[in-house]
């Protein structure tokens, strides 16, 4: 008879990497470089995004620096009103990447990271409600280059016209200030789930049994 296998046993290979990953950093100081252009752009606009969420709500929004933890996760949310440790509503701001993927995520299900992201923020904060905001705002010049640069360096077969037709295009496909800011704003609200919560508490637990039995050997 096949014995039953322990709950650390039925953990995926991707997030077994992702606690590889933990656990290297955790004992020897390293950490994997993980990022892309679309990371370093949210990362550089965030807070044109803020200011965006703040005139497209008329509400006046300041980001939030303070880390929080509870003994299984921890986070910072980028907004909050209240008190931060009994949030009456937690905001996390996503910038889209371009105008294709922004329309792509008002037509999508909500991405299921960002789902469990703003779970685990309201578990934090002891809040009810939160809102997922995906803004539209201006790609740093710097991005706006390299794209060029690649456009070009592609380009050696294209005549001059061609040329100065793809580099506006480039230009007007990473710049938005023609559209109204209440275009460029898409909210989706998403309600504390204590199911769930009690789920990610549960999947925590099973990560640490898994990292001891497997990792913390020595």
């Amino acid at each position: 008879m096949t014995e039953p296998r322990s709950r650390s046993e039925t953990i995926s290979e991707t997030t077994k990497d992702y606690l590889l990953e933990v656990y290297i950093a955790y004992k020897y100081g390293r950490w994997k470089d993980i990022t892309s252009k679309y990371m370093e752009k949210g990362l550089q606009v965030e807070e044109d995004s803020i200011t965006l969420y703040s005139r497209v709500t008329g509400e006046l929004h300041f980001k939030n620096e303070v880390m929080l933890e509870n003994g299984y996760i921890k986070g910072t949310p980028d907004l909050f009103s209240g008190k931060l440790e009994n949030a009456k509503l937690i905001v996390d701001i996503k910038s889209s990447w371009d105008i294709f993927t922004f329309f792509k995520s008002k037509s999508a299900s909500i991405n299921k990271d960002y789902y469990w992201q703003l779970q685990s923020y309201m578990w934090l904060t002891n809040c009810q409600k939160s809102k997922l905001a995906y803004c539209l705002v201006n790609t740093p010049q710097e991005f706006i280059d390299s794209e060029k640069s690649r456009f070009l360096f592609r380009s050696s077969h294209l005549s001059q016209a061609d040329i100065d037709r793809g580099l506006l295009a480039i230009e007007s496909n990473m710049t938005f200030d023609d559209i109204p800011m209440a275009e460029r704003c898409h909210v989706i609200d998403v309600s504390r789930n204590d199911e769930d919560i009690i789920r990610l508490q549960q999947r925590v637990a099973d990560c640490r049994l898994w990292m001891d039995a497997n990792l913390f050997t020595t």
